[in-house]
């Protein structure tokens, strides 16, 4: 049984505490966040994630998982500390560190033996050497360590899966040893493990999300093709998948990526190329390409309906992605201000999100089912692809609508079904 430190129970460090306890090691998961740790100590989620609450709640009564505010209790006879907190966007797109550096001088503060810090959150390219100069300058006296990259590789909604079953597992250090130990720790997944330097392993992190971003930015664009030539992108992503040196993940033309990962690092990766005098041309391109979508949809969707002005129009969906409540960076947000600011008064639904959405989106009228949210709209707008709104009864939507019409941006329906039944419908690249 190893003795891991989990610093921030986001997202991230959470997840990842949960899983290495179900692993059978001893974890102490710590956050700043006094009430966050005590709802955590009441057995409350601060985020949903599925399977997550249960995870949590076994390994909490076997005694392998904690939480606290303290970080000498967290760090007495700990061997790894994880530093799993926040790194979000700047005013330029830089990503914001002022989380990592308080973590790391907190832990020269209270580490009382030889520890090896493992850089989870997803940092700038060199992060990895600052963060060995602050724990070095922080400490009280000199204490040996080593700095690991290890990035985290979780979707939002699949998160425990993400972890116990990954793709590869990326370790990065200049010590040999110390990158050895981490890659020990994580052999009961029985995945690749690739073991690199620190820049290459937090370089493979953003390579990584702004690829898969691309991806989804270009079947959109190629989804505009499709639609001025009567084509189907549905049909044209499943003949691309099956080349495998294409492969069909992350080929769904729909409403574009949001979200708290692929935003915020395909922005720091850019930001991080103009500041050594590079072109990041694709990398902008990609970014400009995502949020048109929204734009589009909401032109789209004007389209059908005319003008917004004293029209109702309903969101289907406001958390990022399916399976989470997440809102960061969600299309849902863009979408409903620029509808508003139509004149539309504009409702909303979300299986999970609304709570968290209430607070963003205040004037957005929220309701706990979608077909009382649907009751008199002039339009729908599917926002989020959750499985539940795929088995509508469509013939009571029809008639619950002032007007039956549905802007598909996730492509969740049949158009050919849909026409039939009467519905002015618009699906994306079909």
């Amino acid at each position: 049984m190893k003795q891991i430190c989990v610093i921030g129970v986001g997202y991230v460090g959470l997840v990842t505490g949960a899983c290495f306890s179900d692993l059978g090691n001893k974890v102490i998961a710590l956050d700043v966040n006094e009430q966050r740790v005590a709802n955590l100590k009441k057995g409350i989620m601060p985020i949903y994630e599925p399977g997550l609450e249960e995870l949590v709640r076994r390994n909490v009564k076997a005694g392998r998982l904690s939480f606290t505010t303290d970080y000498a209790e967290a760090l007495k006879g700990t061997e790894f500390a994880f530093i799993a907190v926040g790194t979000p966007s700047g005013v330029n797109g830089e990503a914001d560190l002022q989380y990592v550096a308080s973590a790391a001088e907190s832990i020269a503060r209270n580490m009382t033996a030889p520890l090896i810090i493992i850089n989870k959150s997803t940092v700038p390219i060199g992060t990895g050497d600052w963060v060995a100069d602050i724990v070095k300058r922080a400490q009280p006296s000199p204490m040996e360590f080593a700095v690991v990259s290890c990035p985290e590789f979780l979707r939002e909604g699949s998160a425990i899966g993400d972890f116990s079953q990954p793709h590869r597992t990326v370790i990065g250090s200049f010590d040999r040893e110390a990158a050895n130990k981490v890659a020990q720790l994580h052999l009961p997944l029985r995945a690749p493990i690739v073991i690199t330097d620190l820049r290459t392993a937090e370089m493979i992190k953003y390579a990584s999300n702004a690829f898969l971003a691309t991806k989804i930015s270009f079947i959109n664009e190629i989804a505009e093709i499709c639609e001025a030539f009567g084509a189907d992108v549905k049909e044209v992503a499943a003949g691309m998948g099956y080349d495998a040196r294409i492969g069909r993940h992350f080929l769904d033309a729909g409403l574009g990526w949001g979200g708290s990962c692929f935003p915020k690092d395909v922005k720091a990766l850019a930001y991080m190329a103009e500041e050594k005098g590079l072109d990041p041309r694709i990398l902008n391109t990609v970014m400009d390409v995502n949020y048109d979508r929204r734009k589009d949809v909401v032109k789209w969707t004007e389209g059908m309906v005319g003008s917004f002005k004293g029209k109702t129009i309903g969101l289907l969906g406001l958390a990022f992605k399916p399976n989470t409540d997440d809102m960061r960076d969600a299309p849902a947000i863009d979408i409903a201000q620029e509808l508003t600011a139509a004149g539309a008064a504009v409702r909303g639904y979300d299986p999970v999100a609304m709570q968290v959405a209430r607070g963003i989106l205040p004037a957005v009228q929220m309701f706990e089912d979608p077909y009382e949210m649907a009751r008199g709209c002039d339009a729908l707008i599917v926002v989020t692809e959750w499985n539940e709104f795929k088995q509508l009864d469509l013939e009571k939507l029809k008639s619950l609508l002032a007007h039956p019409v549905i802007m598909d941006s996730r492509n969740i329906y049949d158009p050919a079904t849909l026409k039939g039944m009467g519905f002015t419908y618009r699906a994306i690249g079909r």
